[in-house]
Formats: structure tokens, C-alpha cells, sequence
């Protein structure tokens, strides 16, 4: 996909498609669906690699290091979750050495965009919306049926767009560093 332009990024089929798109240059949108539901995937597996009884102190130190204020907090609770995790269940800490640097590819973006960056719930709802509708009241599946689709449930009220966190920053270019693209 190298020189692939920002709509086929955007569109590509699936996620390790995503993963193999080249960087984009800038944008919260762009970065967002290119690490869809990343973070989220992941803290289902590290649950599928511990005891139930774990799930709820996982969670919490999964969350306290994605949610963390500062790319260097991250990185200390990363190490921490590591450490910790190592001792107490190995599988759980493989699993998150396994995501490498992928999964805190948001602190490259502006500090305002990443609560944004962090989740695509507005995005999937939309997807959802649009899936469903589609199946049952589509005659001819295109991009003008979409388009029109959506410009129709925008006028009716029935989804509502709002401004993201961050929308200041968008024009920010993200950090010039690597990202761990192996999968």
C-alpha cells in the first residue's frame, strides 16, 4: 500500500491491512482508524490469558497505564504492569509485549487528541447504525446510498456529530519517531 492516499488508508479493509498502511502523515482521524479498537482488543486478551479471578486487577492496571497523563507515566506503568503481571500470571505480560509500541501510538499525537485517539466508540456506533439500516432498507448498495443514507439521518436527527477532543490540535503534526509495525 506505500503512496496509498489518505481515503484508501481510511477504507482499508482490515486490520492488519491497517497495520501494514504506511504512517500517516498527520490527523487525529487518520491515527484513530488506523489503531481501531487496538487498545480495546487487547485488554480482552490479556483477560483471555488469566484466571478470572485476575480480571478485575488486570483491568485496573490496564487501565491506570492507557489512562495515564504523560507518555513517560505511561511508559513507567508499562513497565510496572510488566513486572508485576511477569510474576503473577506470564501470559498476561507476554500479551502486552506482544501489542510492542503499536498500542501507545497515541502519545504521538497532541496531548488534547488523546482521549479521542484512545477509543472509536463514536465511530463504531456509526458503522453499526449504518450496517443495520443498510441491510433492511437499502435497493441499491453504493457510495451515493451511503452518502445519501447519512446526509438523511443527519437531517432527521437520528445521529448528531460533534466536534472531537482535540480539534484544535489537528493540524499538529505527530512525534517523528518509529513505530513497532511487527505483528
Amino acid at each position: 500500500m506505500t503512496g496509498a492516499t489518505d481515503d484508501a488508508i481510511r477504507t482499508a479493509p482490515s486490520a492488519h491491512s491497517l497495520l501494514a498502511a504506511p504512517r500517516p502523515r498527520s490527523g487525529l482521524v487518520q491515527w484513530t482508524l488506523c489503531r481501531r479498537r487496538h487498545k480495546v482488543h487487547k485488554h480482552r486478551n490479556l483477560l483471555a490469558h488469566a484466571p478470572e479471578r485476575l480480571h478485575e486487577e488486570i483491568s485496573a492496571d490496564y487501565t491506570d497505564m492507557i489512562y495515564a497523563a504523560t507518555p513517560e507515566e505511561i511508559e513507567t506503568r508499562r513497565k510496572a504492569f510488566l513486572r508485576k503481571w511477569r510474576l503473577k500470571c506470564r501470559a498476561v505480560a507476554d500479551s502486552l509485549e506482544e501489542a510492542g509500541e503499536r498500542l501507545f501510538a497515541f502519545t504521538r499525537l497532541p496531548p488534547s487528541q488523546w482521549k479521542s485517539a484512545r477509543t472509536t466508540n463514536a465511530i463504531e456506533r456509526l458503522h453499526e447504525e449504518f450496517k443495520r439500516r443498510i441491510k433492511t432498507q437499502t435497493v441499491l448498495p453504493s457510495a451515493e446510498t451511503a452518502a445519501m443514507l447519512f446526509w438523511a439521518l443527519m437531517a432527521s436527527g437520528q445521529i448528531s456529530m460533534r466536534k472531537i477532543d482535540g480539534w484544535q490540535t489537528l493540524p499538529t503534526k505527530p512525534l517523528d519517531q518509529q513505530i513497532d509495525l511487527a505483528a
